[in-house]
């Protein structure tokens, strides 16, 4: 019989911001972050999306410890890098236990359940009013 091979774990989590949805996986690794089969850096245009994404590894002082792969899909890239910072954050939960104090203090476990408000008939949008116009 054929010797099993050792695999890493691989952690699990689901993120949602806005109408963004962003599956995550992170395994033990160097670091590299693709999203949706693109390199991260190559995905989003601004380096603040990665900043906001990797957020949970530096609060836990696990920067370039894992690896992360995301598909995500709806929404801006605004959305979608707070979806996948959520993913990151409940796959970290999977790891340790540990992890849940910092990263609570942060803000990164509490879900923001914003959402866009619906255009309203008889307005031009949620609450703007049509302008007034007196003759």
């Amino acid at each position: 019989m054929a010797e099993k091979k050792e695999t890493a774990p691989v952690y699990y989590g689901t993120g949602r911001r806005k109408s963004s949805i962003a599956r995550v996986y992170i395994t033990p690794g160097t670091g590299k972050v693709v999203v949706n089969g693109k390199e991260g850096k190559a995905y989003f245009p601004y380096d603040t999306n990665l900043i906001v994404m990797n957020e949970p590894f530096v609060t836990t002082d696990n920067v370039g410890k894992y690896d992360v792969k995301a598909m995500v899909r709806g929404g801006g890239f605004t959305g979608q890098s707070e979806a996948i910072r959520l993913g990151i954050t409940r796959a970290l939960l999977k790891v340790t236990d540990e992890y849940r104090k910092p990263l609570k203090v942060a803000g990164y476990i509490t879900v923001d359940s914003r959402r866009k408000e619906r255009k309203k008939y008889g307005l031009k949008a949620a609450r703007r009013a049509p302008q007034f116009s007196k003759r």
